[in-house]
């Protein structure tokens, strides 16, 4: 198996904005206050993409992707779990919202949430005001 490499990406990088597009996934909030990008990849080059938005116990999971051809071989799992390792011991709960891929995220132990107990920052980012849609399914998911 080839060694797979995760690493903080650059907010402005022009892939991550490219791949975040590509999936129809928001960008008009890109390079915004407290967000980390993290990227995935293996000797054969990117895999994909995943962030956090936030400086407190309870942080945004955001912008999921994982390059149309390396889907289907559970890196969108892994960037998840490696991004829930890194925040483990500084954050209490992860908040995400998603228009299609709420079955994934539940297989990962998010549970659905009542949008309107949604903590404040949580609530007063672009992605829940906003990019995501009323629609938008809530999910969040206890660290502790």
């Amino acid at each position: 198996m080839t060694q797979v490499y995760f690493s903080e990406a650059r907010q402005a990088d022009d892939v991550l904005r490219l791949a975040l597009e590509a999936a129809q996934l928001p960008t008009d909030d890109l390079g915004g206050r407290n967000q980390m990008f993290f990227s995935l990849s293996d000797d054969d080059g990117l895999i994909g993409f995943v962030g956090l938005e936030g400086d407190g116990a309870d942080r945004l999971l955001r912008s999921l992707v994982v390059l149309p051809t390396r889907r289907g071989q559970g890196y969108g799992r892994m960037l998840v779990e490696r991004l829930e390792r890194v925040a483990d011991g500084t954050v209490e709960r992860l908040h995400l919202l998603t228009n299609g891929s709420a079955e994934f995220f539940r297989g990962l132990g998010y549970v659905d949430a009542d949008r309107d107990a949604a903590p404040a920052f949580i609530a007063a980012t672009a992605q829940f005001t906003s990019l995501c849609g009323p629609r938008a399914t809530y999910l969040v998911k206890d660290l502790g």
